[in-house]
């Protein structure tokens, strides 16, 4: 198939109109005219993605976060992104991108996240303008019960499940927001949620959400790893592109992207 077809069946997923005003998703490098047979899905592009991809026989990978997403200013093989791009076109490797306008889609990102904790009734977090999806347990858990169980259903990491709240609340109605989150930290304490998981929480914020719902029975908080948060998505999306297609092979990858790579406690 052609990848200009492929890309027609990703605007239908992931529309570009939905994007953030600051991101760059969509076709990174390769042609339109391209024959594809093979495809890859993954959160992250990297030089051991990309490689995998071409062991595999792929000519397309398919990545949330976009390789471009910052700027770039030179393409030699002295940096990771020119030494990428060059391998990539080398081995015929085209590249595409589907971030912020595949995250809040009906089995997006952030509801695939959900899906996979056990949460349902999926509904959104009306002052977050969808960004934050409410799911409801089927029954209730204590935090320290349902961290265990997060800690189960993704990826292992080097972090592990951090969680701020008493481990013996019990927790019902759950706000989750995939990837960074700490955006939302406001909008998410004036809700009804019991407790909000998302990724990338930096300590002043962390600490003043945590302070606050020790005053007003606020939500716990949970930080789990940006890669793990996102990567239970990709199953979903090979799902629906396969269900698009049938002369095209779609593949996850399992190579594990986050940055951290061990922990060291006391």
């Amino acid at each position: 198939m052609l990848l200009e077809k492929l890309i027609s069946q990703f605007e239908t997923l992931w529309p570009d109109a939905d994007k953030e005003d600051w991101d760059k998703p969509g076709l990174m490098i390769g042609s339109p005219s391209q024959e594809i047979t093979k495809v890859l899905l993954t959160v992250d592009v990297t030089g051991e993605v990309l490689r995998e991809a071409v062991e595999l026989g792929c000519q397309l990978v398919v990545s949330h976060h976009p390789m471009f997403l910052r700027g770039a200013f030179e393409f030699s093989d002295l940096g990771f992104k020119g030494a990428n791009s060059s391998f990539a076109i080398r081995n015929n490797l085209a590249v595409f991108a589907a971030h912020t306008n595949a995250d809040f889609q009906v089995d997006g990102v952030t509801q695939s996240l959900a899906k996979a904790l056990g949460l349902e009734n999926l509904s959104p977090l009306v002052a977050t303008n969808g960004h934050v999806v409410l799911g409801q347990m089927p029954k209730a858990l204590t935090l320290l019960d349902f961290a265990r169980s997060v800690a189960k259903r993704i990826p292992a990491v080097a972090q592990g499940v951090k969680v701020s709240g008493d481990p013996e609340r019990l927790i019902s109605k759950v706000a989750v927001l995939a990837g960074a989150g700490d955006g939302y930290l406001t909008a998410v304490a004036q809700s009804d949620a019991d407790l909000y998981i998302t990724s990338d929480l930096r300590h002043h914020p962390a600490q003043d959400f945590a302070e606050q719902a020790k005053l007003s029975s606020g939500p716990a908080l949970m930080d789990i790893s940006h890669w793990a948060a996102e990567w239970v998505w990709l199953e979903s999306a090979k799902a629906q592109l396969a269900k698009l297609n049938s002369q095209v092979e779609f593949v996850v990858s399992e190579i594990n992207t986050d940055p951290w790579t061990f922990a060291v406690m006391q």
